[in-house]
């Protein structure tokens, strides 16, 4: 059964969540914008980190195009269907949300940097959406894949959640900030770096205007 609305935004569970596959979704293993592999590993001084914001083709051209980042992907991740499809991901019925891959060299660009480009580019208080999109594919994430990552993400979040309240923004931050990451499966093709093949795309990012007080 697919839900709309209101339906989209409860989490399922794992006994109803959708069976899912045992093989991966096929892949060409190649960056649309600067050809570098997207399953690059961490290791040789580079790190990996995933970030959910809402919808992630906008997510994922944020990302490629900071100094530093080697290359990105976007996939699913925080559910319990293995290897889901884009659409098994929108009933909503899987538990995943749509998250971004992010292969960094920290002696070019700390986790920090990547962590206020997080925060100031969505609005981290929406719950299962982000703007327009409904659902919990949506929803405001950290998948942090090493302890020190994870506690940069929770000292981040606290010392953003306070600029908000600043500006008069009361709202809680939703964020999930979740050690370790969980496992992450790749989204199909036609969805990797879409806003390089497909320019004039859907990008639904929107910040709060408010800056993140986070030192580098």
């Amino acid at each position: 059964m697919s839900g709309i609305g209101a339906y989209k935004q409860r989490m399922v569970g794992p006994e109803q969540a959708l069976p899912g596959r045992s093989s991966e979704m096929p892949l060409t293993d190649r960056h649309h914008v600067h050809g570098r592999p997207l399953k690059t590993a961490a290791g040789e001084g580079l790190e990996v980190a995933q970030f959910g914001m809402g919808c992630f083709w906008g997510v994922e051209r944020l990302f490629w195009t900071l100094p530093g980042v080697l290359t990105t992907a976007v996939g699913y991740a925080g559910g319990y269907t293995p290897n889901p499809t884009y659409e098994e991901v929108c009933t909503g019925e899987t538990g995943h949300l749509e998250v971004v891959r992010v292969v960094f060299d920290p002696k070019v660009i700390s986790y920090a940097e990547l962590l206020k480009a997080f925060w100031e580019s969505h609005d981290p208080t929406q719950g299962m959406r982000q703007g327009n999109d409904l659902g919990t594919q949506y929803r405001s994430a950290i998948h942090a894949t090493t302890e020190a990552q994870f506690e940069a993400a929770k000292a981040s979040a606290k010392a953003f959640e306070a600029a908000l309240a600043e500006k008069g923004l009361s709202a809680p931050i939703s964020t999930e900030i979740v050690f370790p990451a969980p496992e992450f499966y790749y989204a199909e093709d036609m969805h990797q770096q879409y806003l390089s093949k497909n320019p004039n795309g859907y990008c639904g990012l929107k910040g709060t205007g408010v800056s993140c007080p986070i030192s580098y």
